[in-house]
């Protein structure tokens, strides 16, 4: 399970890596206009619609990158399946839709059906995608079906099981939303304490996309609380509006910039620089604008151990906040901008003292990311399982010749039919097989490449160095040929 989930955090490094620029423009763009929000700046609207454009559609972005990362050959033809999945499964259980299923008015469909367009509905759709890539690719239909054979037949395939997955939310998704938000009624009662619980689990919900049936209760009006709208027209209570709000300002303003520095130090140091760009950008993105989900999605399904405990700091943080006199609110997220303007908001109460609070909360991230990371080896952004050595790095193959490598590599695997699946690293072939028993390692190394690992039974890594893909690419064509 455990590699599932980090094979699945990795399929998101490429979705990933393009949300920390978007959400600066956004940041940029409602910083030169923060009350109208582009409607009083054409730079601004420019910035915030270009940013807009791929935040607003960060699940399509996952449905498309978890789909090709988790497909055994990283073929397009799985993105396209990812991309069909999302495309059913979001009209299926949109609320024109499920009106139109039910025959009653949009007015009446349960709110859970305007919340599906959510991160967790794209990696679900890129699993299905993936999935049905996988197992359909090399399907042979008869004669007359031939047009659709091999990988045309994937996107078909996609569409049936996305029915089934359709049917299955549209009575369990209501259920889920509808369980959270009773819930999140439930806890109102508890002051501080609920201001923490609601904290921990507005993060934990966060790789469902169920986070926003919490957010309906304490930051909108479904249970009366309006705590975000409250908190600017100045119609709540001074002192507790914004309790809900505030004490997210530390955590997105240091302690996960915090969090960032730590994964940064403790990254491989060949792999430092690499980690530097994706952590570096989405630490600024988290801090400028309160834009996480850069951040949070680069570890959540790499380290999920250690994600929970971001929650939970998260709820200290929410708990802490709301006992204390200090209050800030926002309207876009909890960074820097929405903390700047919230100075002049009606129920604003000394909100600098979060300030000091933040740094001392950066200190904690740091401290217990750095600490659990190394404790536990967890495999946060720069520490994956592929260590390159040095060695590896300099490796030159003797000739030019990647397809007579491909084939004596594959020649020493046991041939086409032993392997289940062919990947790559910096400097790796990363390879499935099914017979251990038909590996030849001396034919391996014939080819000229530095070395052969063997980290389980059925996986096998042949070291050739940072020509690795120029092989791969090879060794593939072959596979398809079989």
């Amino acid at each position: 399970m455990m590699k599932y989930l980090q094979k699945l955090g990795k399929s998101l490094m490429l979705p990933v890596a393009t949300l920390p620029v978007a959400g600066i423009l956004m940041g940029i763009g409602y910083w030169i206009d923060p009350t109208g929000w582009g409607g009083n700046s054409a730079v601004a609207a420019f910035l915030l619609k270009a940013g807009g454009a791929i935040i607003d559609n960060m699940a399509i972005l996952f449905a498309i990158g978890v789909a090709v990362g988790m497909a055994d050959d990283n073929d397009g033809t799985a993105a396209l399946a990812g991309l069909v999945s999302w495309l059913m499964l979001t009209t299926l259980l949109s609320t024109g839709a499920v009106a139109m299923f039910r025959g009653i008015p949009v007015e009446e469909v349960p709110a859970a059906f305007g919340k599906t367009q959510t991160q967790f509905i794209g990696i679900l759709c890129g699993i299905i995608g993936s999935t049905c890539y996988n197992k359909f690719k090399n399907t042979k239909l008869p004669d007359f079906l031939a047009f659709f054979s091999g990988k045309r037949s994937v996107a078909i395939v996609t569409a049936g099981f996305t029915i089934v997955a359709a049917l299955v939310l549209y009575f369990v998704w209501p259920i889920i939303f509808g369980g959270l938000v009773a819930f999140g009624k439930g806890i109102l009662g508890l002051g501080a304490l609920g201001a923490g619980i609601y904290g921990f689990l507005n993060r934990l919900l966060i790789p469902f996309g169920l986070h926003h049936a919490l957010n309906s209760v304490f930051w909108f009006d479904v249970a009366g609380i309006n705590d975000l709208g409250n908190f600017w027209s100045g119609e709540g209570t001074l002192g507790t509006t914004g309790q809900y709000m505030a004490g997210f300002f530390p955590v997105m303003m240091f302690g996960l910039p915090a969090a960032a520095l730590a994964m940064y130090h403790t990254a491989k140091d060949n792999k430092k620089k690499v980690a530097a760009g994706l952590l570096g950008a989405a630490a600024l993105c988290s801090f400028f604008t309160g834009v996480t989900e850069p951040l949070e999605f680069a570890f959540m399904f790499l380290a999920p151990a250690l994600y929970a405990v971001h929650a939970l700091l998260t709820g200290i943080s929410v708990a802490l906040v709301a006992m204390l006199p200090a209050r800030a609110g926002f309207q876009f997220s909890a960074g820097l901008v929405d903390f700047a303007l919230s100075f002049k908001a009606p129920m604003a109460q000394n909100p600098l003292l979060l300030l000091p609070i933040g740094l001392v909360f950066g200190g904690i991230y740091y401290a217990v990311f750095r600490f659990v990371i190394t404790a536990f080896n967890l495999k946060t952004p720069g520490r994956e399982d592929d260590d390159i050595t040095d060695e590896e790095m300099n490796v030159r193959l003797a000739n030019n010749d990647y397809t007579g490598i491909a084939a004596t590599v594959l020649a020493g695997l046991g041939g086409k039919s032993n392997i289940t699946s062919v990947d790559n690293c910096i400097t790796r072939l990363r390879l499935e097989i099914k017979d251990y028993t038909k590996i030849d390692e001396k034919k391996i190394k014939s080819a000229g490449v530095a070395g052969v690992i063997r980290p389980s039974k059925n996986s096998v890594q042949v070291i050739v160095g940072t020509q690795v893909q120029f092989v791969a690419d090879e060794f593939k064509k072959m596979l398809k040929n079989a």
